[in-house]
């Protein structure tokens, strides 16, 4: 306890509590929505506590559209774009320069 003689600052116990108060309401929180995440719904009186529920499709769905190829650039396309981000890094370190 903190006491400065006989006089106890009631102050510092004010503080503790209010923050223990705080605490205690995170924690009731997150416990809600833990709960309603084992429930299958999720609980949040609030901002919401940890990764938000993400839709699962059902074989059917992912049957009916198959993912999208990955696209492929040429080597002339992968030159040009090399050549430009050269550029523009050339006159960005021109423009330091001069500053």
């Amino acid at each position: 306890m903190a006491r400065t003689g006989n006089i106890v600052d009631n102050s510092i116990y004010l503080a503790a509590l209010e923050g223990l108060e705080l605490q205690k309401q995170r924690i009731e929180e997150q416990i809600k929505h833990v709960r309603g995440l084992l429930a299958g719904k999720p609980k949040s009186a609030g901002r919401p506590v940890g990764r938000p529920k993400v839709a699962v499709e059902s074989p059917a769905d992912a049957t009916a559209t198959a993912p999208k190829k990955k696209r492929k650039l040429s080597a002339s396309a992968k030159k040009r774009i090399a050549e430009a981000q050269k550029k523009r890094w050339e006159a960005f370190r021109k423009k330091k320069e001069a500053e």
